[in-house]
């Protein structure tokens, strides 16, 4: 008997530390990101730069006369659809924005272009071009192609096991931090602190191998020294993903706001949880977070019930609570939505 207690002890470790060092390291990501903007306070006041006035941009040089050719639809959002497209032998994701939407591509172009925003868990920019003439002009965001789409179509059509969950939140933790920090050294020149303001699932792509990248800037903000926020609008972003104080308009139009919003946003992770299979009993159906209350099109006053007024979240099941590392996400979870965690 004391053998086979001895024995099993070793394999309770390994358990254990199977569970939790991959969500250890999540929740350390994520708190950085807190930290990010409680306590690293830069040496100017933190003000907002909508990129909004790049000036005219060039064709992109990398693809000069190269026939890029559209391939399919595959996906449709607020400020344009994305197609699947191919160069010579590589497939690429064209964003075409309609003319009337000149002034998100020039954002997302502009934030693509500051320095320091090549990372991992970036979506890797191309380039952008002027397609067709005078009313037929297109707007083209040249990116890398994904296969297995958005976080949401993958949730959508897939379930995760516990390791894959930690990839995937681990990956676009870092992918969120880095998009925060504010790096007055780095090797490309100063990368400044940016605000995506739309943080979603469906702005979260995955590579073949599951790794999370951040996607879609066409609402961001970066934030330099003495630069005003100009006409910058707080009650944008996607309705459902909105922290209470932008459904209320309340929020502060500076920098530690910005970030603690995309911090709420991030508690998407919740989607996550739904379908991991690491947790016993049966897997949910894929549902987007207050879907029952909701639906899926629901309106701003909508939100406004739910979030500000009866103050709900989307449900932590028990049952995760049983699982050790699925517990420890709830907890981070639920600090993403803690204004004063």
């Amino acid at each position: 008997t004391t053998s086979c207690m001895s024995s099993q002890k070793p394999q309770l470790f390994s358990t254990l530390l199977y569970s939790l060092v991959p969500i250890i390291g999540l929740a350390a990501v994520v708190l950085f990101s807190f930290w990010m903007w409680r306590h690293h306070k830069l040496a100017y006041p933190a003000a907002l730069v909508p990129a909004h006035d790049p000036g005219p941009s060039p064709p992109s040089p990398i693809l000069g006369h190269k026939p890029l050719q559209l391939i399919e639809v595959k996906a449709r959002g607020r400020f344009g659809c994305v197609w699947k497209a191919q160069l010579l032998n590589e497939y690429m994701a064209v964003k075409i924005f309609p003319i009337q939407d000149k002034l998100s591509w020039q954002n997302e172009y502009e934030i693509y272009s500051v320095s320091g925003m090549k990372h991992e868990n970036i979506l890797h920019f191309i380039g952008v071009e002027k397609r067709n003439n005078n009313l037929d002009l297109e707007l083209w965001l040249i990116t890398a192609y994904h296969d297995k789409g958005s976080l949401t179509d993958y949730l959508k059509a897939n379930v995760v096991s516990w390791n894959e969950l930690c990839h995937i939140a681990q990956s676009a933790a870092r992918g969120l931090a880095y998009l925060h920090e504010d790096i007055p050294g780095h090797k490309d020149g100063h990368k400044p602190s940016i605000a995506h303001r739309d943080i979603k699932s469906k702005n979260v792509l995955l590579k073949n191998n599951l790794t999370a990248c951040i996607a879609d800037f066409g609402l961001a903000l970066k934030f330099e020294a003495g630069k005003s926020a100009g006409d910058t609008h707080g009650q944008v972003g996607t309705r459902r993903y909105m922290a209470p104080e932008v459904l209320e308009g309340a929020i502060n139009f500076q920098r530690d706001s910005f970030l603690r919003i995309d911090m709420y946003a991030f508690a998407s992770l919740w989607e996550l949880a739904s379908r991991c299979t690491a947790a016993d009993g049966p897997v949910d159906e894929y549902m987007l977070p207050f879907e029952e209350e909701v639906g899926q099109h629901p309106s701003l006053e909508d939100m406004q019930e739910v979030v500000v007024h009866k103050k709900l979240r989307p449900c932590l099941r028990d049952c995760w609570q049983k699982h050790t590392g699925l517990a420890m996400l709830c907890e981070t979870i639920e600090d993403c939505w803690d204004h004063d965690a």
